[in-house]
């Protein structure tokens, strides 16, 4: 390899994840400000104008807090633990294409950071390994609540990670490939000249199956069972603090913004509008915010549903997970491979 072939596999890995990053105190500030007009209170306006530099100073007192470990905590997992979870929330990002080809010394570059053929497999296997952050977090810190935590969050990703994967099946069969980027390219063009050729529009219950998947994944509201203040004061975190609890915070965060760019990969046409072509340069920017657009609305949902629903108790999340959207999924991916044999999808 050149060095330009360094550079641009360093830059096409890098860019999304510096973006991630640097999209994290904003996404912080704005599901503040949003749970306060959702709730009718004025939310984070102390700290700079409008409270903009709220996430900033709570980045400085994560770094100023004293990091405690328990007494009696097994030191080695208890450190481990937040560590294995941001690392599987950064390295999901990998292989979804965030926008068209892009022209760069003769060559037409994509805008992915690794176009591998087993793609949304990698994907699901990275997800897969952020459960034995939260579990390893929950039995390292010796504490009953945490403990109760870690056992919830592995009894619920696993059940809803069935649902996930069967509604996700359904793109794959329609496709043909693991590869993310057929599954965008698919995707491109129009049905009768006007409906886009979205995977929503075949495969609608699939989407709503995936989505609500999606949030019991990241453990967010209604299915934040693992870490309900209510019942289990922080659940698996409960014994972390300063930078520990920070990788935590983040990787909650990094988990939403990857599953909402996913369910715009699978089912909203990732980078495609109908009628829209790419060239160039420009073409590749726009295709680029066209994505990131797409993927904001998706993560302001997960912000304005933790606000507005209640929790579920967890025999309801449960019996929702196994007897609603797992059968929802089946029948999802049976109506799918009737359409591809009859050849009105593909």
């Amino acid at each position: 390899m050149t060095a330009l072939d360094w550079a641009i596999t360093a830059l096409r890995v890098l860019v999304p994840v510096l973006a991630i990053l640097m999209a994290l105190p904003i996404l912080l500030w704005l599901e503040r400000r949003g749970a306060g007009l959702i709730q009718d209170r004025p939310g984070p306006n102390r700290v700079g104008p409008l409270g903009l530099l709220q996430p900033l100073a709570d980045v400085v007192k994560f770094f100023m807090k004293e990091d405690l470990v328990p007494a009696n905590a097994d030191r080695l997992l208890y450190v481990l633990a937040p560590a294995i979870a941001l690392f599987s929330a950064m390295t999901t990002f990998a292989v979804i294409p965030y926008g068209a080809t892009v022209p760069v010394g003769g060559r037409e570059v994509l805008l992915v950071g690794a176009d591998v053929s087993i793609g949304i497999l990698y994907l699901f296997a990275l997800t897969s390994l952020s459960v034995y952050g939260i579990v390893l977090a929950g039995w390292s810190s010796n504490n009953k609540f945490s403990l109760i935590g870690g056992i919830r969050s592995s009894a619920q990703i696993i059940s809803y990670e069935l649902a996930m994967t069967t509604a996700a099946a359904g793109v794959i069969l329609a496709a043909g490939s693991f590869r993310l980027t057929d599954v965008v390219a698919m995707q491109t063009g129009t049905w009768f000249g006007f409906i886009p050729r979205w995977n929503l529009i075949p495969q609608f219950f699939g989407f709503v199956v995936f989505y609500v998947a999606a949030f019991a994944e990241t453990n967010r509201l209604p299915f934040d069972l693992p870490e309900a203040e209510a019942e289990l004061v922080a659940g698996y975190h409960t014994e972390y603090s300063a930078m520990k609890f920070a990788m935590f915070f983040m990787a909650e965060y990094i988990n939403m913004i990857v599953a909402s760019a996913l369910t715009v990969t699978l089912f909203f046409g990732g980078w495609a509008l109908p009628g829209f072509e790419p060239h160039g340069i420009g073409g590749a920017i726009l295709s680029a915010l066209i994505f990131f657009a797409k993927t904001a609305f998706f993560v302001w949902i997960f912000i304005w549903v933790r606000w507005t629903l209640p929790r579920f108790r967890y025999d309801q999340l449960m019996r929702l997970g196994w007897k609603a959207l797992l059968p929802i999924a089946l029948l999802n991916l049976i109506w799918v491979a009737f359409l591809v044999v009859k050849g009105w999808i593909r």
